[in-house]
């Protein structure tokens, strides 16, 4: 009976994690390179700061360049107002 319960849980585990691994985007980089390793399997490498930059690095290979959606920027402090009072 455990021997059962057990499989059954395991089974239960299998299937519930999800076969399809996550992209993810490094939001610090302006430019991903997509790269294929076969028909519909592929992956980003979200590390590139320029489109020439990445194209040297896909020259040769199953990849191309994209820009990167989630890409934030770089983000300048706000200015600070001064508070003093003028005359």
């Amino acid at each position: 009976m455990r021997v059962l319960a057990l499989a059954i849980v395991m089974v239960a585990t299998v299937s519930a994690a999800p076969s399809a691994r996550a992209q993810t985007y490094d939001p610090r980089y302006p430019v991903c390179l997509q790269i294929y390793q076969g028909f519909t399997d592929y992956y980003f490498e979200c590390a590139y700061t320029s489109l020439p930059q990445c194209q040297m690095s896909a020259s040769g290979r199953a990849a191309q360049c994209i820009v990167n959606p989630y890409y934030t920027g770089t983000r300048k402090p706000p200015r600070q107002r001064d508070r003093r009072p003028r005359t």
